[in-house]
């Protein structure tokens, strides 16, 4: 098979799937379109490195990651105070029923080490083995990660904090 039938199959097996992870990770619709297009720019350029088939969904997920992570090494940051009732009035590109809105504002809250596995299994579909790979930790780790992330997920989206209820029985 040619390199561009090869990366023809790619763009149209995994374009959904990357374009929600980028999504999530930046929240923004343009910079999401952006990661996309600069992560099949580089598998474009490394295709022929790309020897097992079966692990090009990784392999993409993995350059996108790490194209999120270079955004902000090059990024020089600008502080701009939105008001987020603004912001999920003029998104059209997304589910903006309440339950939706309440979902994000809590994934919002989960510190990155927390969101990224819960997002790569939720989003991504990929197995506590295959996270473990790309985010280079163990396999226990993801796990203790994603526990920990549905825990406080569940925390934000009840209200239920270990800390307040320890401090009524005092």
């Amino acid at each position: 098979m040619d390199k561009q039938t090869r990366f023809t199959a790619l763009v149209n097996a995994f374009s959904d799937d990357l374009y929600r992870f980028a999504y999530w990770l930046c929240r923004d619709t343009n910079q999401s379109e952006d990661l996309v297009q600069e992560t099949y720019t580089r598998a474009w350029s490394s295709l022929d490195s790309l020897r097992d088939e079966k692990a090009a969904k990784s392999w993409l997920f993995t350059t996108l990651r790490r194209e999120n992570a270079r955004r902000f090494e090059r990024a020089q940051l600008q502080l701009v105070d939105e008001d987020i009732t603004m912001i999920a009035e003029t998104r059209q590109d997304h589910d903006t029923s309440t339950e939706a809105f309440v979902l994000r504002k809590a994934l919002k809250k989960l510190p990155d080490e927390y969101r990224q596995p819960l997002l790569l299994q939720v989003i991504g579909g990929y197995s506590c083995d295959e996270i473990a790979e790309q985010l280079e930790l163990s396999s226990g780790a993801v796990m203790t990660r994603l526990f920990r992330a549905r825990q406080k997920l569940r925390e934000v989206l009840t209200g239920d904090n270990q800390i307040d209820r320890k401090v009524k029985l005092i």
